[in-house]
């Protein structure tokens, strides 16, 4: 389900791009000879271990050394210690090992969401609406069962078996379903499908090993049910590989365009240009970004802005124009540093400013809401002392981050401290999930999501039904946020039945039908 528009999760947005940032590859250096600085570190360390007051760890102290030398450099040079590696690098490689479901916890119980299509579930039998009591023998109900420790239980090495028990509506009796673990592809492309007769959008959420097959596949398709304009859709992407950027970039500008440049104090200029011909090289094209996209997400935009291919609407992105190599060390740790910056065919580095410290930095994006850019165009802050010309001779900015050629300014036309109670206590997401687990079998005469999208209806019976479950959620109505919000929470909660039936299929179409970024998209194509 979706949260309120309005709300802008900061902290994640910022942990998510410094997560996944641009990686050129996997390379260990040259050793650099021992320093004196070098030697007085291991000095202190050994002085620590063997005569501080109280017994403490060396491998600790170690590695909260490494830690803490890392962000006096900068916000996206990072130690991940060996436990975390495998869980960060799954999601830029584009697949895991596990068996195979979306889940949701409601009322400390995992419930099925769906059963990935072609998944170990799948192939067990597991259906969306089972309920999860029982891991390899073991109760997996209660208070103390969260995302983690679904995740930690039902993942595991592949060709590794796990025996779950479920119950199914309708049936007090346990099944049993013995599951071998496989591989679990994790999807960039979140959504592809036509808008109207000639539109097709693209939605991306981060930029994996995967991307780029992924998104060809999904430019073949909408091409072939007639597309001639596109939108791609960054928000929220927070970057991931290079190549797949650069890569997707070839199929939306000429031969030989430059896409971006690297340089760095021991990296010499590396460019990375268009090869070969592409798939839409022609045709309108608006790319949606935001405060989140981040890291490879400018980069296309960038590209794109330069080289005046498409419009870039909504609002100013993130601004992380730093390149990091990872260099896994021999105890199956990793360091990530910052070896170069990137900059774009004009010449911009994107990246924001980062002088003034980690908790300035942390804050830029509060601060930018607190400054009101998020509402209004000419509160964005730009440095005219770093102007650049596009290939068509538009000026544009450099200083942080791409600033779109629309802005679209945060929707807070619906918010109401009624329709923050829902979400906080999760009301929409439990009424969508108990909705579709009673009607099933009547939600079954929908044949697809776009009939279900058509047909549909929340109409005021339906709401009255919806606000009769709030109440007994412990959330009463309040008439006046409910007429700020209705419009907003009847879609909220269609889509939200829609995911639970279709995923994204279902979910999107409803929830971008009067999205404004779609609209100003649109309305300029």
């Amino acid at each position: 389900m979706s949260a309120p528009s309005n709300r802008v999760f900061l902290p994640l947005l910022l942990g998510l791009s410094l997560a996944l940032g641009v990686f050129l590859g996997n390379r260990l250096g040259p050793v650099p000879e021992r320093s004196e600085a070098s030697e007085k570190l291991k000095l202190v360390l050994d002085y620590i271990r063997q005569d501080y007051v109280d017994t403490v760890s060396g491998d600790e102290l170690v590695e909260n050394s490494i830690t803490a030398l890392l962000e006096q450099l900068d916000p996206h040079s990072a130690y991940i210690p060996a436990e975390e590696l495998q869980s960060v690098n799954e999601s830029l490689e584009g697949n895991f090992e596990g068996i195979g479901i979306e889940f949701h916890i409601q009322r400390d119980t995992i419930v099925v969401v769906a059963a990935l299509s072609g998944g170990p579930s799948e192939r067990a039998g597991l259906r969306a609406g089972d309920r999860l009591v029982k891991v390899n023998d073991k109760s997996v109900t209660g208070p103390q069962i969260n995302n983690e420790f679904v995740q930690k239980t039902l993942r595991g090495k592949g060709g590794t078996t796990v025996n779950v028990g479920i119950l199914r509506r309708g049936s007090d009796k346990v099944r049993k379903f013995m599951i071998v673990r496989g591989k679990i592809p994790l999807n960039s492309v979140e959504i592809a499908y036509m808008l109207d007769a000639k539109t097709g959008l693209i939605k991306i959420n981060r930029f994996s090993a995967t991307t780029y097959d992924e998104t060809v596949k999904a430019l073949q398709d909408l091409r072939g049910q007639g597309m001639q304009r596109l939108i791609l859709d960054l928000r929220g992407n927070p970057g991931g590989f290079l190549d797949a950027a650069t890569e997707l970039c070839d199929e939306l500008l000429e031969d030989k365009r430059l896409v971006v440049y690297t340089q760095g104090k021991a990296r010499s200029r590396a460019e990375y240009r268009t090869k070969r011909t592409g798939l839409f090289e022609e045709g309108p094209l608006a790319v949606l970004i935001d405060e989140g996209s981040a890291s490879a997400s400018e980069i296309l935009a960038g590209a794109i802005q330069d080289w005046d291919r498409g419009m870039i609407i909504g609002r100013r992105s993130f601004g992380k124009g730093l390149v990091q190599e990872q260099t896994e060390l021999p105890d199956g740790s990793a360091i990530r540093l910052t070896i170069a910056r990137y900059y774009t065919p004009s010449g911009r580095c994107i990246q924001k400013p980062y002088s003034d410290g980690a908790d300035a930095y942390e804050e830029e994006l509060s601060n930018r809401m607190a400054h009101g850019e998020f509402i209004h165009a000419d509160s964005t802050r730009t440095n005219d002392s770093l102007r650049y010309k596009t290939h068509g001779g538009r000026t544009v900015f450099g200083g942080g981050g791409i600033m779109p050629d629309h802005f679209v300014s945060m929707d807070t036309s619906h918010y109401s401290e009624y329709l923050q109670k829902l979400y906080s206590e999760g009301v929409i997401s439990s009424f969508c999930y108990a909705y579709v687990d009673e009607e099933r079998e009547g939600l079954r005469n929908y044949k697809n999501a776009g009939e279900f999208k058509k047909s549909f209806e929340i109409d005021d019976a339906f709401l009255k039904r919806f606000l009769a479950f709030a109440e007994k959620e412990g959330v009463p109505t309040d008439q006046k946020g409910l007429a700020i919000s209705d419009s907003f929470l009847r879609t909220q909660v269609k889509s939200g039945i829609a995911r639970l039936l279709w995923q994204n299929t279902g979910m999107y179409p409803i929830l971008l039908e009067q999205d404004p970024f779609v609209l100003e998209a649109l309305k300029h194509l």
